[in-house]
């Protein structure tokens, strides 16, 4: 039988009770097999990822675990992401994606693909002799230098490899998932094999190197070795698990502080993850708490009202959310996916229904809305400007890390709709139509509902025979306050609180028994976190939006260029949004359903101006290949001319600036300046004022990207505060430019345009321009914020 991680782990830590490491968790989910969903968006959403998954070529995702193994590839590489670096990422992910799948469907075209993915890795690992599987382009050579102490990391690379570290925790997690989920004893041992090579890896490491390695963008290989420490019940492997923690960021949220502002948000999520399974298998409350910290401030201070984080990949300042407003690079679906893992272990270990209010959040909004109903493909960022849009992926062309945890996303829905406390208690979390076999308890549980488009689901029972025990029902924080009502075979019964968050009826159960749960549901308001006068509509748990225009969709399906993940069509003037006026505050009040049409919405009353007054808010998992509003600007009737004015001068500047940018680089961010060939040497990144920047004593440089040969300018952003530094830019090799940065009296960011030679517009000029900054010993180049390259002013 198919078994899940908890249940797995958990039975083989009960073989080891010597080791001490507490007792195993009260609270259990089910196994994924143990749940088959019903027709909803949630099956058909799981369908169309099968459909995607089953059209990528396994040789394929496999050339790259070849290559490195040093045994003929039996098939091309793919492109994208998969062979310009990150080679193999992919393959890690799909084989967790395989394992969800097949757990959630026992589809049999996904058993036999599961089953020869892993094979053919394990005539890679065994083609390597000592336990290594990746597919990380010259692996072995550069594991070997890190093994030798030699360590050359940076926020994206190691020893000049793109993010290996992260690369390689996807294999470990897909060996893992493929034992913990889909029940391959053969996964199980070939992880251990690898975690037994990294631990041989690292043996004569320093603590401090190799936090000096954890600078480089690493996943969450701290949870993989937590979960080995579990299944086999060896201490050595929880050891590992706690030094291949990063302690910069542990450190902070320890002791309750919120340094996240301008950390790449998907770099550290995975780290605090694997926080809570440090503490789950060790037994350390304080790397709980640090866990849960992390948790309330992401949640709480960096959310929107879709369940999604980060801007430009990053964590924008908690009380600024205008980037978020401005950007076409909202939240990125990978930072979701792992803030639903976080939640789901932080619900496991302590029960609070708020990670689950956060869980159905997120699910319903930001992950069923990140893959195409259609056509299938998948969206890395999600914007909330005002009248933008998403790009999806397609199948034999874009391998973004948001497709690979796309293909995962939509074979787990069933994880947590369930939940169990020992024999005794049956926890309902989701209500989404789905068949629960609790197998030890001769249960069956069939939920049956249209929820959302209905407020009430109804839960049918079939036992073989008769049983006491307690089934409790959650309480969503979105139901109001004593109007959760429950029937069971048609009568009203009294319910009580035995668990909070929750409703629960204990008494002897027959098969036959039917439970009817009441979820009326009502239109909130929800502002920014920042407070401004931005608001989004949330009716029950499903966030609201309007479609505003189906025009200049440039890009909407992704091909293969490296940034055609984002939705670099026109952007709409902000100011030119509609805009809502409300005479009070409840601005929800305005909202009013559309009869005969569920969860439809109109907002007329609010509206201002005619071209978007007729508008419909819908649940945004059904707006696709579409412009659409998220957020609203709202006013009062007298503040209306002057809101007006201030979005049309914040928004003017910067659509005239992105008219004129043919390419652009923001120096300290990750993507972006790996999207850019970044390199340098003797060089550091930090930010300021909420703005990232990169220096050097010695030099760093980028490729900007000039195929129409128009750039006539390069724009370079600094700050004020920087003095007495002394620097060249070259440009394909020429001198642009020598600078002598002497500050600005106003100590603010300042731009400097320096003109490109003629000779860059000639026809037969490189299409390709490497922007160096280099250092006059013993200066300092930079520090560095923008670099553009710019067409001439219209």
């Amino acid at each position: 039988m198919l078994t899940n991680k908890k249940n797995l782990l958990l039975g083989a830590l009960c073989l080891v009770p010597a080791l001490g490491w507490g007792q195993a968790a009260k609270l259990q989910s089910f196994p994924v097999a143990a749940v088959r969903l019903l027709d909803s968006p949630f099956r058909e959403a799981q369908q169309t990822d099968l459909a995607y998954m089953l059209a990528l070529s396994p040789d394929r995702l496999l050339a790259p675990y070849r290559a490195a193994a040093g045994l003929p590839p039996t098939a091309q590489n793919y492109g994208n992401w998969e062979n310009t670096g990150l080679d193999g990422h992919m393959g890690g992910h799909y084989l967790s994606a395989l394992a969800y799948m097949y757990a959630a469907t026992g589809d049999a075209q996904v058993q036999q693909r599961l089953t020869y993915f892993i094979d053919q890795l394990e005539l890679c690992q065994q083609k390597s002799g000592d336990g290594y599987l990746g597919g990380v382009p010259g692996g072995p050579a550069m594991w070997a230098q890190v093994k030798a102490g030699n360590i050359k990391a940076n926020s994206f690379g190691l020893n000049d490899k793109w993010v290996p570290l992260y690369n390689l925790h996807k294999t470990f997690a897909g060996l893992r998932d493929a034992y913990a989920v889909a029940g391959s004893a053969k996964a199980r041992t070939m992880l251990i094999k690898l975690t037994d090579w990294f631990l041989d890896l690292t043996a004569n490491l320093s603590d401090a190197q190799l936090q000096d390695m954890m600078r480089s963008e690493h996943g969450g290989l701290n949870e993989i070795f937590a979960d080995v420490a579990e299944l086999t019940g060896e201490h050595k492997y929880l050891v590992l698990a706690q030094r291949f923690s990063h302690q910069a960021v542990l450190g902070p949220l320890l002791a309750g502080q919120d340094v996240l502002n301008g950390m790449h948000a998907n770099t550290q999520i995975p780290k605090v993850i694997g926080f809570e399974r440090v503490a789950e298998v060790g037994g350390d409350p304080a790397w709980a708490g640090a866990a849960a910290f992390f948790w309330k401030t992401v949640v709480e201070n960096r959310t929107v009202s879709i369940g999604g984080n980060s801007v430009s990949e990053h964590f924008n300042p908690a009380d600024n959310f205008a980037s978020m407003l401005e950007s076409t690079e909202g939240p990125e679906t990978c930072n979701t996916y792992n803030m639903l893992k976080l939640s789901k272990e932080l619900y496991l270990a302590g029960g609070a229904t708020k990670y689950l209010d956060y869980y159905e959040r997120a699910t319903y909004n930001h992950i069923l809305s990140s893959q195409h109903p259609g056509q299938g493909g998948f969206v890395y960022f999600t914007p909330m400007r005002p009248r933008h849009y998403r790009v999806y992926s397609q199948p034999q062309e874009g391998f973004w890390c948001c497709v690979g945890s796309g293909l995962e996303n939509h074979g787990k829905y069933g994880e947590l709709v369930y939940a169990h406390r020992g024999q005794q208690e049956l926890l309902v979390n989701l209500f989404i139509p789905s068949a629960l076999t609790w197998a030890e308890q001769g249960l069956t549980l069939t939920q049956e509902t249209t929820f959302p488009r209905e407020e009430r689901t109804q839960l049918r029972l079939a036992l073989k025979k008769p049983r006491t025990f307690a089934l409790s029902i959650r309480q969503p924080k979105w139901v109001p306050a004593g109007q959760l009502l429950v029937q069971v075979n048609g009568r009203p019964v009294a319910t009580s609180a035995a668990a909070p968050g929750y409703v629960t009826l204990t008494r002897k159960w027959r098969s036959g028994d039917v439970v009817s749960v009441a979820l009326p549901m009502t239109t909130t308001a929800e502002y920014l976190p920042d407070h401004t006068s931005w608001v989004s509509f949330v009716h029950g748990p499903v966030v609201l939006a309007a479609v505003t225009d189906t025009t200049d969709l440039a890009g909407l399906r992704a091909n293969g260029a490296r940034m055609a993940h984002v939705p670099n069509g026109p952007l709409y003037p902000i100011e030119e949004a509609p805009v809502l006026v409300s005479e009070g505050p409840d601005v929800a009040a305005g909202i009013r359903p559309v009869a005969g049409q569920p969860l439809t919405f109109t907002a007329a009353g609010l509206i201002d101006g005619e071209r978007y007054r007729n508008v419909q808010l819908v649940p945004f998992a059904q707006i696709q290949d579409a412009r659409y509003m998220v957020y609203w600007p709202v006013t009062t009737p007298a503040g209306l001319v002057a809101r007006k004015d201030e979005l049309r001068r914040k928004d003017q500047e910067k659509r005239a600036l992105e008219a004129r940018t043919v390419d652009y680089v923001a120096p300290g961010e990750q993507q972006p300046e790996s999207d850019h060939g970044f390199e340098g040497q003797q060089t550091e990144t930090g930010t300021f004022r909420n703005r990232h920047w990169r220096r050097a004593t010695g030099w760093f440089s980028y490729q900007l990207r000039n195929p129409q040969r128009a750039a006539r300018t390069l724009r370079v952003t600094y700050a004020g505060g920087d003095k007495n530094r002394n620097f060249n830019i070259l440009v394909n090799g020429v001198l642009l430019q020598t600078v002598r940065l002497e500050g600005n009296p106003q100590g603010d960011f300042y731009d400097v345009d320096y003109a490109l030679p003629a000779a860059f517009q000639k026809p037969d000029a490189p299409t390709a321009l490497t922007v160096k900054f280099l250092a006059t010993a013993p200066s300092t180049a930079g520090s560095v914020y923008d670099v553009r390259l710019l067409r001439p002013t219209p």
